[in-house]
């Protein structure tokens, strides 16, 4: 999938036929508030990764902070039939079967069209906690709310 490919209507994101949701759901049920995280609920930061395109460089706050594992996954999306390769991320309550690396998981996280029920691959995992961010893209004027995920190592504190 190529990220770079992206056009933008009131809710989604379309990037290579894939749709990421800009107006998100809620965190999923059973997740913990996270302690002693780095950035707290509410505060200011800019996303230092490009997980997708005008994420790196946006000015956001942290919507929510638990504390999961993230998961970096490979899958066949059920809408297009395309493999999406290196997702970040998923957490713990989203995906279903072993959590560690090499394990065949199926995705219960609907962050895209075409995610929810896809079978998978853990390919990698990050240390926690897990943030769920609002933020403006920088190559747009719509907000993103409730992004999931990002790590603490893709967050610096807004300056």
């Amino acid at each position: 999938m190529d990220m770079g490919k992206m056009k933008m209507d009131d809710q989604n994101m379309n990037m290579d036929g894939m749709k990421m949701k800009m107006d998100g759901s809620p965190a999923p049920r059973g997740l913990k508030p996270a302690e002693n995280a780095k950035f707290e609920k509410g505060s200011k930061i800019v996303i230092e990764s490009d997980h997708m395109p005008g994420m790196k460089g946006a000015h956001g706050t942290v919507a929510g902070v638990y504390d999961s594992k993230l998961y970096i996954v490979d899958f066949m999306d059920t809408a297009t039939q395309k493999e999406v390769k290196n997702h970040k991320y998923v957490v713990d309550q989203e995906i279903d079967g072993q959590h560690e690396v090499g394990s065949k998981v199926m995705i219960e996280a609907d962050h895209m069209e075409g995610m929810k029920g896809a079978k998978g691959e853990i390919v990698g995992i990050v240390d926690g906690p897990a943030y769920m961010v609002n933020f403006k893209p920088t190559n747009s004027n719509m907000m993103a709310t409730n992004h999931k995920w990002l790590s603490q190592n893709d967050l610096k504190a807004e300056s």
